[in-house]
């Protein structure tokens, strides 16, 4: 995914820090042949948001960081930051793992389910890391070699049927999450299995926080509804949208095309 920018240029003497919500351009990766990408996503230009009362710089040391904080003048003071959170506790070896939709095709169970992993610090958690992900089968985007996980986040949608090898679906490795807003959406169609017939009858995106309902267009005509969604039960039909752990910018949604229909588009119509 890419994302427009738009820069400001900016001189206040009040003002000495400049926070940037900017993500690198990179795309996402999707299985080969077994998924299309849909268009849909409503670019936006991306601003540089300004530290308006307060400025902060961390100074990093050696015992952990320093926090300056400057505010009225003449004021100053200074607080020690709590120890950097563990490589465990960040979530860079066993990623945070929700389960977005599930059903059964063929009289067999389906699910699609969303992997956060968190962004190493440092070579020797990289390395740790990449192997972590190679044990479980999938491969992050353009990463090279275990250094490029560095400072960044990866994350994986996953279809798994009858409970074969999970088939890496929509994925990213990216140093920001990008933030959706409005009506913004990521799709793309995929298959229930191996098995041809369910081509195109399996979709898979992103939204906003705020999107309560997404509809997904068949190509026959008719329509799939998903709302918003917490825990599972027996009258699910697989429309859902629901938060994923460790994707603080956007919810996760899927739906499902009848049989003998398949995806023709999908918009956020609340």
């Amino acid at each position: 995914m890419s994302a427009d920018r738009e820069n400001h240029d900016m001189t206040q003497t009040d003002i000495t820090l400049l926070l940037a919500d900017a993500a690198d351009e990179v795309e996402i990766g999707i299985a080969p042949v077994q998924a299309v990408m849909r268009g849909g996503r409503r670019r936006r230009a991306r601003r540089w948001a300004a530290a308006a009362a307060t400025a902060v710089a961390v100074l990093a040391g050696s015992a952990g960081a320093t926090l300056a904080v400057t505010g009225l003048p003449g004021e100053h003071r200074t607080q020690v930051a709590a120890h950097p959170a563990s490589a465990e506790a960040r979530h860079v070896y066993d990623p945070q793992w929700t389960t977005v939709s599930r059903g059964t095709y063929e009289g067999r169970e389906w699910n699609v389910s969303v992997q956060v992993w968190g962004a190493p610090h440092n070579e020797a958690e990289a390395d740790r890391q990449f192997d972590a992900m190679d044990a479980r089968g999938i491969k992050p985007a353009d990463v090279r070699v275990s250094a490029d996980l560095i400072g960044k986040i990866s994350y994986f949608a996953i279809r798994v049927w009858d409970g074969e090898h999970g088939q890496q679906v929509m994925f990213n490795t990216v140093r920001t999450l990008e933030t959706y807003a409005g009506t913004d959406l990521e799709a793309i169609a995929t298959r229930f299995s191996s098995d041809p017939a369910s081509s195109g009858r399996l979709v898979i995106g992103i939204v906003a926080k705020t999107a309560r309902e997404v509809t997904c267009h068949w190509k026959d005509g008719r329509v799939g509804v998903a709302h918003p969604l917490v825990g599972f039960s027996a009258q699910d039909d697989g429309n859902a949208i629901r938060t994923v752990d460790g994707f603080s910018t956007a919810n996760w949604f899927v739906c499902v095309a009848p049989q003998g229909t398949v995806y023709q588009s999908a918009e956020v119509t609340k």
